[in-house]
């Protein structure tokens, strides 16, 4: 019997003796990025979302604590009903099956987003939770995430050799993206704020989900997380003109010009990192599917380290070396030669 049956079982077990409802059968939601399973079953009437959290990889007191503070903040967030630290397993309220991603189209993602920035004000208040104030993204936070782009994408996936020109070029770039990236006010991150960790609820307010890696961090991370999703790409103009409204709405005691370099800049820290755990998840834990957003998030890359000239070798380097390589191993995956 493998491990993930036994947990499940472990689950079944826990739900029936040691909370208030009645479990027959658990319905595998979801896997996701991490190492949790979200589970839904019915009990007495009413559907409920378990969760599996395996205690030694995965944090559910975290997520408790950052679900109790943000429903003070005001945001729809899942009613945590039950939870066993120790075992890593949770009961929480059924959002429902309608994601943010599945609605958006060319009629709905106006308002969408709109509708979607408008939760992140009230996220940015939450900077501690009953345990205390959530973790620093500092400067030893960036470095480690970058050099998984270093050690994941480029080195373990892609077999580059890198020649000392490159490895200097990498540093100095990855030295820009830090200083910028590190200069905005600090504020409450949700730090996965995208379309797939969204929901639409029944009145078609937004429910926040997935908060279990909140930090306090950049002022832009999360509305550049929604906009330049790794998982959705629309018009440029499109994005520029949600950026200006959500500016001028929330945060036009900043210079815009300075605000859009912080924005420009966190986005490309977030698809560097990003484009490294997609790598990641497919040669460690062997989810293939995140291969194929990889080039989206570099294409992220070219295109705003295009805009900046401290990032020009950055964009040349990754649309000349980088992505090509990606590609063709892709192109290999899909007609079985790999």
């Amino acid at each position: 019997m493998s491990t993930e049956h036994i947990r499940q079982q472990q689950l079944l077990q826990w739900i029936n003796q040691s909370t208030d409802f009645e479990c027959q059968q658990l319905e595998l939601v979801s896997g996701d990025a991490s190492f949790r399973r979200y589970f839904r079953f019915l009990s007495k009437g009413q559907w409920i979302i378990a969760v599996d959290a395996p205690p030694k990889v995965e944090d559910c007191g975290k997520f408790v604590d950052v679900a109790k503070a943000y429903q003070a903040a005001g945001l729809n967030v899942p009613k945590v009903y039950a939870y066993d630290l120790e075992l890593g397993f949770y009961c929480q309220q059924d959002f429902g099956e309608e994601q943010f991603s599945q609605a958006l189209n060319s009629k709905t993602c106006d308002l969408l987003y709109k509708n979607a920035l408008a939760c992140i004000p009230a996220i940015q208040t939450c900077r501690t939770t009953e345990r205390g104030e959530l973790p620093l993204y500092d400067h030893a936070f960036v470095q480690r995430e970058v050099n998984i782009f270093t050690q994941w994408l480029l080195a373990e996936y892609l077999q580059l050799n890198l020649s000392s020109l490159q490895t200097a070029m990498l540093e100095s770039s990855f030295a820009f993206i830090t200083q910028v990236f590190l200069s905005q006010p600090m504020v409450g991150v949700h730090r996965d704020f995208h379309s797939r960790n969204l929901m639409l609820l029944a009145d078609q307010s937004i429910g926040v989900i997935d908060f279990q890696d909140a930090v306090v961090g950049p002022l832009t991370y999360d509305g550049v997380s929604l906009l330049r999703d790794c998982y959705q790409r629309w018009p440029a103009e499109k994005v520029e003109l949600w950026l200006q409204e959500w500016y001028q709405e929330y945060f036009s005691e900043y210079d815009f010009k300075e605000f859009k370099l912080w924005f420009d800049i966190t986005g490309l820290q977030r698809h560097i990192k990003a484009s490294g755990i997609f790598a990641r998840l497919f040669l460690r834990d062997n989810k293939i599917t995140y291969l194929y957003d990889i080039p989206n998030t570099l294409q992220y890359i070219v295109e705003v380290g295009r805009e900046y000239k401290e990032l020009h070798a950055l964009a040349n380097f990754v649309d000349t070396i980088v992505l090509p390589a990606v590609l063709a191993i892709q192109q290999n995956v899909r007609h079985g030669t790999q």
